[in-house]
């Protein structure tokens, strides 16, 4: 039986700034030092990290390694691991596993198909469109990190799930405090994000609030739904919030741009960005319920376990083929056609009413920051003049 390789004197989960150009060497450190690595946990005690394709899909598959927190290390406290509540305390698509799961993503999946989300492609590049459109009247040079890469995708969901607009405010002040690093921030964040899902909920609520609403599985409580509508704007908000940032960055990289760039163009630098710079750079914390063999490695119950999805989208020796930038399994992200299309939307709208947009600064002098854990980089600015 082998024992996993220890990654030593580099620490995965620490805050980082560095040019959007830069490598990450943790994950090229942790490629190098083998399929499956043990490393120190925040939380405390070990956790092993996947840097294998075909292992990590093994993973993301296995029923023996759940999401649940419930099965998280004894010593862990939740809070500071960044845990949601377990799947007894509150049932969530990212929590629940087996059939549970299932009829809850029965319940979503419609909703965000690609039928549906198709339907929805000339409002949400109407909404780029507006946005930016409002942005370049206003000021000549404009850091699109400071407002739109939060306030686009917000509206989009909130006009998707039929929520006032009127609370966009709120809503962008709190995904912003959600990024702070602030030790009371997490909370307060999240609270302002419930009261928002809770406004789609009322007697009048429309769209996919609504929608939803009626498909959920009939025990569910009003608490759990508006649980199911947090979870969409927040995981919706804050990963295509990133991407967005370092898709314009490379949109606009090579300067301005006189002609329209056709729709191949513009999903492969949706695919490209997707994949070097996925918003999440590691997979939501796994745990294992029973003791299991990995890479040949014999793990504990209740091990910690994460897949490095940026390390592995990212290495010259993967087999062309899907990477993990949405996960794959029974938890595949159920808004990846959503995020796909609001970054197709902003990179379309930039290159067919803004030919001459271009950034301000070279590219290699763009910073990106990370406050550590699981959470990804985002761009500190994003300088640009949207007609030339």
């Amino acid at each position: 039986m082998l024992n996993a390789p220890r990654l030593d004197g580099t620490d995965p989960f620490a805050a980082t700034v560095r040019s959007i150009t830069e490598p990450d060497p943790v994950h090229a450190a942790l490629r190098a030092a083998g399929p499956l690595v043990q490393v120190d946990a925040p939380a405390g005690g070990p956790a092993w990290i996947v840097t294998d394709n075909d292992l990590a899909r093994e993973v993301f598959a296995d029923p023996l390694i759940s999401k649940d927190p419930a099965f998280a290390p004894l010593c862990w406290d939740p809070r500071t691991a960044g845990l949601e509540q377990t799947a007894a305390e509150q049932p969530s698509l990212t929590t629940l596993e087996g059939s549970e799961h299932a009829d809850l993503r029965h319940a979503h999946a419609p909703l965000l198909s690609a039928r549906r989300i198709g339907e929805q492609s000339d409002r949400i590049h109407a909404i780029a469109r507006k946005l930016l459109t409002e942005l370049a009247a206003d000021r000549t040079e404009v850091d699109l990190m400071a407002g739109f890469t939060t306030r686009f995708p917000l509206t989009v969901l909130l006009d998707l799930l039929g929520i006032p607009l009127d609370h966009l405010d709120e809503a962008a002040d709190a995904c912003r405090l959600m990024l702070s690093g602030r030790p009371d921030a997490q909370g307060s964040a999240i609270s302002a994000l419930s009261r928002l899902a809770a406004a789609g909920l009322g007697e009048d609520c429309r769209g996919l609030a609504a929608e939803l609403r009626d498909r959920v599985p009939a025990h569910t409580t009003q608490e759990q739904l508006q649980y199911h509508l947090f979870a969409l704007i927040f995981a919706g908000q804050l990963t295509t919030d990133a991407a967005l940032g370092t898709l314009i960055a490379y949109a606009l990289a090579d300067g301005p741009h006189p002609d329209p760039v056709g729709g191949a163009s513009v999903d492969e630098l949706v695919r490209e960005t997707l994949r070097r710079h996925p918003p999440a750079p590691f997979s939501l914390w796994r745990f294992t319920t029973t003791e299991i063999e990995l890479a040949g490695t014999r793990l504990p119950a209740r091990a910690p376990v994460l897949v490095d999805i940026r390390g592995i989208n990212t290495d010259p020796a993967r087999s062309p083929g899907p990477d993990l930038a949405f996960g794959a399994g029974p938890h595949y992200c159920i808004g990846a056609r959503l995020a796909q299309l609001e970054l197709r939307a902003v990179a379309t709208v930039l290159r067919t009413d803004f030919p001459d947009a271009r950034l301000i600064l070279p590219l290699t002098e763009l910073r990106q920051a990370s406050i550590g854990g699981l959470q990804g980089s985002r761009l500190t600015a994003l300088p640009v003049t949207l007609h030339g």
